[in-house]
């Protein structure tokens, strides 16, 4: 199937599935915690993985992959970073709080989109937004007197949206990069953020052999298998969607990860409000797939 000759409609269905994976990344960062790797090196691991898959094609590939070298770095730097403080977030707050904050993305993308690329605040688009941050909006009222309060993982969580929206609008402005050099440097970059936040921020002592050894099936299996793929398509994607556009489908990430820590972390349960709050996330996505679509040319 030919990506970039699929209706806007289709493209964004695709981003919607894709991104909705991303809703359990705080599963194994959590289980590889738990096994004795410390947050930092947990994300730094979960991150490192894909490199070593990725690492032969590269080489073999070079030359076609690294030719627009100075725009990758950018690009991978703002998505790598944000990735990477997202991951924090995850792991130092709750994961409803920190997933509502990194999902701050649209307004970002939006506005970065309109400065940088000339985006149009198309009708359809300004009332997605709206519905979409009602909703998160809901999602943290609902939280309750019983929940953590603010800390440094939220602070991370509130940048990494920033962030991933520059990076967003990187990839429209630049949609020749090849997908696999830039996603390469985005979980290269994450990696290093990750090892040099846990140092200077967290102090994160370096993990044991053995705690290495029992994470790494935890950490390989769903970072090569599901965000790796994940992340290839959604670069491929936002290479041809305004990030404006793409920030508000990827808001399906947020449902999974409302739903999946509702049910797995008894803490976390969903209030009436926060429901409401889901059910508006899901009709931001629809609305800005039905009716918030731009023309934009056949590649």
């Amino acid at each position: 199937m030919r990506i970039d000759r699929q209706s806007d409609r289709t493209l964004g269905a695709i981003v919607v599935l894709s991104s909705g994976i991303w809703g359990l990344y705080w599963l194994p960062l959590r289980v590889t915690e738990a096994n004795g790797v410390s947050n930092a090196w947990s994300i730094a691991l979960f991150n490192a993985c894909p490199i070593l898959v990725m690492l032969p094609y590269l080489v073999f590939f070079r030359k076609p992959q690294f030719e627009s070298l100075r725009e990758i770095a950018l690009v991978g730097t703002f998505t790598g970073t944000g990735m990477s403080f997202y991951a924090f977030g995850l792991v130092e707050s709750e994961v409803v709080r920190a997933t509502m904050l990194f999902y701050l993305t649209p307004v970002w993308s939006t506005v970065i989109g309109y400065f940088w690329l000339g985006e149009r605040f198309a009708p359809g688009r300004i009332a997605a937004i709206a519905i979409g941050l009602t909703g998160l909006f809901l999602l943290l009222s609902g939280l309750g007197p019983e929940s953590a309060p603010l800390n440094v993982g939220d602070l991370f969580a509130f940048m990494s949206g920033i962030a991933w929206g520059f990076g967003a609008a990187g990839l429209k402005k630049w949609p020749n990069l090849p997908v696999a050099a830039t996603a390469s440097m985005q979980f290269a970059v994450a990696t290093a953020v990750a090892a040099v936040a846990g140092v200077a921020f967290f102090s994160d002592p370096f993990p044991t052999s053995n705690a290495l050894l029992n994470s790494l099936p935890v950490a390989f299996a769903p970072s090569v298998l599901l965000l790796l793929p994940s992340v290839l398509i959604l670069f491929r994607i936002s290479r041809l969607l305004f990030p404006g556009r793409v920030g508000i489908l990827m808001m399906s990430e947020a449902l999974v990860a409302v739903l999946s820590a509702w049910i797995l972390i008894p803490e976390e349960k969903l209030t009436a409000w926060q429901w409401a709050g889901a059910a508006a996330i899901i009709s931001a996505g629809l609305v800005e797939l039905l009716w918030g679509n731009e023309r934009r040319p056949i590649r």
